[in-house]
């Protein structure tokens, strides 16, 4: 078990690189998450492993310690009514105001990629019924071993079991070995960039949707509305953010205007309501 001292470090290390708050109460999660990360590195314990990076300069480490710890919980079709808005009205709207013009969709803090590509999937669905959306999605994280991950495509039995019906899992997927692996096709439709949520997403430019799906929790409150801010300022004019079930705006965010899933500037939701 980590000391006081000790988690007290490694908490201040990753609240500092990614913005990420853990309380004293996931110290035992927490040791469980970096034992497989001190093995790698070389280390007995996970003691150790917090040892060596207090001393080493490069701050490597750390950055492998938080990369361990922030990892966001996901599952493919998670919050399956998020799906169906976008499937039945988001999607739909903005492809009619693109004309023309890609929709750009981004999921930020992807994880290891199941929310981009469930959103793949959806889009796939829409084509086989004779659409033909044209439509990009970004899948953005900070963790670059977490997007590595969804580069590849490879998931375990206990990954595609989560949220992944037994249709989709047949139709979009291949057994490699151990694991399952999505199409090709699927994987040229996803472009996973490197993007800290608490940084301004301008490198990554505007987008119609942004979905944020189950990543606030980890954050301060006053650190959620600063990315709130920072996300819907990436949106276009008449663009909507996308939060989980159960998540609601922060306080500080007096400009955005919150209805189930979807999030709009005050103006363009009034705008809707006045249609």
């Amino acid at each position: 078990m980590l000391t006081e001292a000790e988690f007290a470090l490694v908490a201040r290390e990753v609240r500092s690189r990614s913005g990420a708050v853990f309380s004293r109460e996931v110290a035992g999660p927490a040791e469980i998450r970096l034992t497989p990360l001190a093995r790698r590195e070389g280390f007995a314990t996970v003691n150790e492993l917090i040892a060596a990076a207090r001393i080493r300069p490069d701050g490597a480490l750390w950055n492998a310690i938080t990369e361990a710890l922030a990892q966001s919980e996901t599952r493919f079709f998670r919050d399956k009514s998020l799906y169906k808005t976008l499937r039945d009205d988001l999607l739909p709207a903005a492809i009619r105001k693109r004309g023309h013009e890609r929709v750009r969709v981004l999921c930020a803090g992807c994880s290891t990629g199941q929310e981009p590509y469930s959103l793949a999937m959806l889009i796939e669905e829409m084509r086989e019924e004779g659409l033909n959306p044209a439509i990009e999605i970004v899948g953005a994280d900070f963790a670059e071993k977490l997007l590595d991950k969804a580069r590849s495509g490879l998931y375990t039995q206990f990954e595609v079991q989560r949220g992944l019906p037994i249709r989709k899992l047949i139709g979009h997927f291949e057994k490699a070995g151990d694991l399952w692996r999505i199409s090709d096709r699927l994987r040229a439709a996803v472009r996973f960039e490197t993007h800290n949520l608490m940084k301004h997403p301008s490198s990554l430019g505007q987008f119609d949707i942004i979905i944020l799906s189950h990543v606030l929790n980890v954050f301060a409150p006053e650190t959620r509305a600063e990315i709130i801010n920072r996300l819907t300022d990436a949106l276009t004019p008449d663009g909507v953010l996308m939060l989980g079930g159960g998540e609601v705006l922060p306080e500080q965010c007096d400009s955005l205007v919150q209805h189930q899933h979807v999030v709009r500037r005050a103006g363009a939701a009034a705008k809707i309501a006045a249609a």
